[in-house]
């Protein structure tokens, strides 16, 4: 394997002056296509948070002037008051973009490009000119996404899970037209990517390891990106079928998803669709992509636990079996968001089944996360935080998760604010949290600098608490009844009690929201004015820190290192330090370590 890995040797000794475009734009790098990633999602991130807040002061204060709301959405905010249709339209383009274009692209396109090459001792990507293409297309894909808020008529307006018919009728409403092409334009092409990008990591992990390197030497990280990708293959293209039929349904008079419409009387000509069909397919995706985004955030959290705790991480095959299980598992339990779809009990209890199967995996990994810090000397550094947060959070949602998997228990508060805070703890928040782990420890491999520590101990603790006084409340207000996606609650008397508890919901997401601001400025300053950083700051055992500071085309100057032993050499006995890099041959003697 590392002779395929070696070829680029020739080429990388002459190779051509790199103009700014090649470099910074077009570039066919894996490290410079991670940063390039990273910027255009914390984009996108930004332009998905500020919706998120206008929501919730619309909740808060419903029908009060707001300058902010006059100065963004212009003629959907006449005098400040916010148009209850472009509130439908945030909602839909909030959770698209956080879902797919932030933590999708955000985790996996960042991280898998950095580190999968990096870590298993290879040049580059296997298709350094796909890798790019990949990043392009999701480029292109955001622009159309944001683009659609500047349509006539509106950007998409049915949800982000896009059920027809509103989705399916150009004359729905507003949001219904040509916002809504292309929103179904921009997830196809996004799509492309991500298959493009998933081909390029799995293809890479099998070919190009170096020598030594086996499947069970590699980091957790390459595991869970691996995995990832896999997942990514077998159900993306089952989302572009549902957007390909409804782009038909809409344009071209089919009835896949169709049947028996009236609208204000009169009959329309689709007949013998079914928009429970669309469920299926939107699911099949809709719920691995839970799995795309946060499986790379348990992949980065268990490396950066063991390497803050200098210990091995505990249960490493146990760890690679749960994400294995993860998987399979994350592929037959869609039908739970659909146990009020009119589906058959015995289905249902199936679905159930399933569903709470999964949290046995999800288990492990979380017992595991806790025993590798236990006694462990521990590193409370920004990157430890958020990953202590990480499973703060991924335990205190995951419960929730039992609740709702349960078919008769998810009746009575399905399409509530619970559901709003279950997701947001276990998949938002908990895969924000790892995502900023991941940066937090990898910046001085990304950008040769150090992030300053104390704004990120600040950037840690305010959101930690905001995202607790966020989305703690919201199990409340859910159980009471409150339903998702109004966007206001004030003709409903019975929901009155809960005005109080939503304006101090609304508060601790504008904290929170204010709070990025210091992460973002640390991100960005310290590209320029941060401190140096040297070669291995972390005192970290895989590969990735046997590169030079600086970024050279190729990764390593002279060999690819050989691997000698697994990734989690900390705190072993007969070494002088507490750590033993993977290319340090083992002693006389020395047995690697049983795991």
């Amino acid at each position: 394997m590392s002779a395929h890995a070696d070829t680029h040797d020739a080429h990388d000794d002459h190779h051509h002056k790199e103009t700014f475009i090649t470099k910074y734009i077009f570039s066919i790098d894996h490290k410079m296509i991670a940063k390039q990633y990273l910027i255009t999602g914390t984009i996108m991130g930004v332009i998905g948070v500020i919706m998120s807040l206008m929501m919730r002061m619309q909740i808060a204060w419903p029908e009060e002037p707001n300058v902010i709301f006059e100065a963004l959405l212009g003629k959907w905010a006449p005098d400040g008051v916010m148009d209850a249709d472009i509130y439908l339209a945030l909602v839909t383009i909030h959770g698209t973009i956080m879902v797919f274009f932030v933590l999708t692209a955000g985790l996996s396109g960042t991280f898998s490009n950095l580190l999968i090459p990096l870590q298993i001792g290879a040049r580059d990507m296997a298709s350094g000119f796909l890798n790019m293409v990949s990043y392009w297309l999701f480029f292109i894909s955001s622009v159309i996404m944001v683009s659609s808020f500047f349509v006539e008529a509106g950007p998409a307006a049915a949800g982000w899970t896009i059920y027809p018919p509103l989705s399916a009728l150009p004359m729905a409403q507003g949001g219904s037209g040509m916002g809504m092409t292309l929103w179904l334009v921009a997830m196809a092409i996004f799509i492309a990517s991500s298959l493009l990008g998933s081909l390029n990591y799995v293809v890479t992990v099998i070919n190009l390891r170096t020598k030594g390197m086996s499947m069970t030497r590699l980091p957790l990280t390459i595991w869970a990106f691996f995995v990832t990708a896999i997942i990514g293959i077998v159900s993306f293209p089952v989302l572009l079928s549902a957007a390909l039929l409804l782009i038909m349904d809409r344009s071209f008079g089919t009835s896949f998803f169709l049947s028996d419409i009236f609208i204000q009387g009169e009959v329309l000509h689709y007949q013998g669709g079914s928009p429970v069909l669309f469920e299926h397919l939107f699911w099949f995706l809709g719920h691995p992509e839970v799995y795309i985004v946060i499986l790379p955030a348990m992949g980065l959290v268990s490396e950066i636990m063991a390497t803050n705790s200098r210990k091995p991480i505990f249960g490493y095959r146990a760890m690679i079996t749960s994400i294995l299980a993860i998987a399979f598992l994350s592929t037959i339990v869609w039908g739970h968001h659909m146990f009020i779809s009119g589906m058959n009990p015995f289905l249902g209890s199936v679905f159930t089944f399933t569903t709470l199967l999964i949290a046995i995996p999800s288990a492990v990994k979380a017992f595991n996360w806790i025993t590798t810090i236990w006694k462990g000397n521990i590193q409370m550094n920004p990157a430890m935080l958020f990953s202590i947060g990480f499973v703060s959070t991924f335990i205190t949602g995951g419960l929730t998760g039992i609740i709702l998997g349960d078919s008769a228990l998810d009746i009575n508060v399905h399409d509530t604010y619970f559901v709003i805070a279950h997701f947001h703890l276990v998949m938002g928040i908990s895969a924000l949290y790892g995502m900023f782990a991941g940066i937090y420890h990898w910046y001085p491999k990304m950008f040769g600098r150090m992030l300053n520590k104390k704004l990120g101990y600040i950037h840690f603790w305010i959101t930690a608490i905001c995202a607790y006084g966020v989305f703690f409340p919201m199990h409340f207000i859910g159980m009471a009844g409150l339903p998702r996606r109004y966007y206001t609650n004030s003709n409903f008397p019975l929901f009155d009690d809960l005005a109080d508890t939503n304006q101090i919901i609304t508060i601790f997401a504008l904290v929170g929201g204010v709070a990025q601001l210091i992460y973002l400025w640390n991100f960005f300053s310290s590209i320029f004015y941060g401190k140096k950083a040297v070669q291995n700051p972390w005192r970290s055992t895989t590969l990735e820190w046997t590169t030079p500071v600086e970024h050279i085309h190729g990764n390593w100057p002279g060999e690819i290192p050989h691997v000698h032993r697994w990734s989690y050499d900390y705190s072993k006995p007969g070494h002088d330090v507490d750590f033993v890099m993977q290319n340090v041959p083992l002693k006389e003697g020395e047995e690697e370590l049983q795991h």
